[in-house]
């Protein structure tokens, strides 16, 4: 499911080892058991286990292409703020976010959303290997959308505020 623009730009052959460049762990959607209409921040070729009909690279822009039905979002923790603000006008999907002080997750927190603290994770590295340690700051899985907070609710992840 290789994003043709991609591969006539060459990103296929490019090295996106960089910090933002951490997957969510399979166990995740095989918990709540939901397929995504899009994956708005995904590399290049995707993720092959996301169970998602479109994904978003760096060349098709999550933020500048309109979303469209239940999305899956694990943004840039770079600068998260631009995805979670339009994850919120969404309104329909799950997001893996970090854990902080700004005042944006306060906001989130005081929205319709459903929250779920996961425990320390391994993320998955760009070459699609599980990382050696776990990710030094708790992760939120936050659900909008009543489909989706149902399958949070029934994920065995966690207890959903």
């Amino acid at each position: 499911m290789t994003n043709q623009l991609d591969l006539q730009l060459g990103q296929n052959d490019i090295n996106h080892d960089t910090s933002d460049d951490w997957y969510t762990p399979p166990f995740i959607f095989e918990a709540l058991g939901l397929e995504f209409e899009m994956d708005v921040a995904a590399p290049p070729i995707g993720v092959p286990w996301i169970p998602v009909k479109r994904f978003l690279s760096l060349i098709d822009d999550g933020l500048a292409t309109e979303w469209t039905g239940k999305v899956w979002m694990n943004p840039p923790y770079s600068d998260p703020l631009p995805w979670i603000i339009k994850f919120m006008i969404h309104g329909n999907g799950v997001a893996l976010i970090p854990t902080s002080t700004g005042q944006w997750m306060l906001k989130f927190w005081a929205s319709e959303a459903a929250w779920l603290m996961l425990p320390p994770i391994k993320f998955v590295r760009a070459n699609l290997v599980q990382a050696k340690g776990f990710m030094p700051i708790r992760c939120w899985l936050v659900a909008m959308g009543e489909e989706n907070i149902k399958a949070l609710k029934t994920s065995g992840l966690g207890q959903v505020r």
